[in-house]
């Protein structure tokens, strides 16, 4: 496995992958391996399939786990050991497209008082801002924030794309008087050391700590300011075109999902009963 795992890297160095794809891509193959003590050169079709049925029935994977390993196993066999992938035999599990969790206006505002400290404070605003991933807060300098324009510049976001986002008065002020106190020096929030970035795990404990505290009994977490950030922008009134370019989404199909959770009170519809009944 060290040989086909050491390939398999540098291809997807080459290729250009995220060191977090890379990192599952390893960790799939490796658990497909564990399961049959055999090189993946030894295996073919049906073993992939029996593979793939075993982390749906037995490990009881999710979709997109299950999704995942099957990318890294057509990426193993069609890239590495150059061997052909039978997408009618070897198809992919259908996701169920679940809508996201949204918190409102005020259970946000709920959250934002509940977090005690600043830095935790401007964190999060930051994030609701401007609808940002929690890596994207995360690996945000100083420099990216834009305070002539009211932006803040996200560096390499999903995809390695640049984007601008939007920079609220109220997050600069925050921002400021955090940097007074704080001092960062290259990233905007810093780990323990100063000098590295902030790390996810220690955004998402900030969030469900004042999620707690603020008495919010939604299963939110802290990607949830960027979902409630997007329908927030459209119950506004802002074009989902707009929203779409903020949130650095590349197709638009994937920005539309927001439209099942707008206020539907916000719209002025009526449901046909209540018309049916002139009420």
């Amino acid at each position: 496995m060290s040989e086909l795992r050491n390939k398999m890297i540098m291809e997807m160095e080459l290729r250009g992958y995220s060191p977090k794809t890379i990192k599952n891509y390893i960790y799939h193959v490796s658990g497909f391996v564990r399961f049959y003590k055999k090189s993946p050169s030894l295996l073919g079709e049906s073993e992939i399939r029996q593979y793939l049925h075993y982390c749906i029935t037995e490990k009881k994977l999710n979709e997109g786990t299950v999704n995942a390993g099957y990318s890294a196993l057509k990426f193993l066999y069609t890239k590495i050991l150059n061997k052909p992938w039978n997408v009618e035999k070897l198809t992919r599990v259908k996701e169920r497209r679940r809508l996201p969790i949204v918190l409102s206006p005020e259970e946000v505002k709920k959250i934002f008082d509940a977090t005690e400290y600043l830095k935790h404070k401007a964190i999060l605003m930051t994030i609701y801002s401007g609808g940002l991933r929690v890596s994207e807060v995360c690996n945000l300098k100083i420099t990216d924030i834009d305070s002539k324009n009211m932006q803040i510049f996200i560096r390499e976001g999903k995809g390695k794309k640049d984007r601008y986002t939007l920079l609220s008065k109220t997050n600069l002020e925050v921002l400021r008087e955090y940097w007074k106190e704080y001092k960062p020096k290259e990233f905007l929030f810093s780990g323990r050391y100063r000098t590295d970035a902030i790390k996810p795990r220690s955004v998402q404990r900030v969030f469900e700590k004042a999620r707690k505290k603020a008495g919010v009994s939604k299963h939110a977490t802290v990607h949830t300011l960027r979902h409630s950030f997007a329908t927030h922008l459209l119950d506004s009134g802002t074009d989902i075109c707009y929203i779409q370019r903020l949130l650095g989404h590349t197709r638009i199909s994937t920005t539309t999902i927001y439209l099942h959770l707008r206020r539907m009170d916000l719209l002025s519809i009526k449901s046909p009963l209540d018309t049916l009944l002139g009420e």
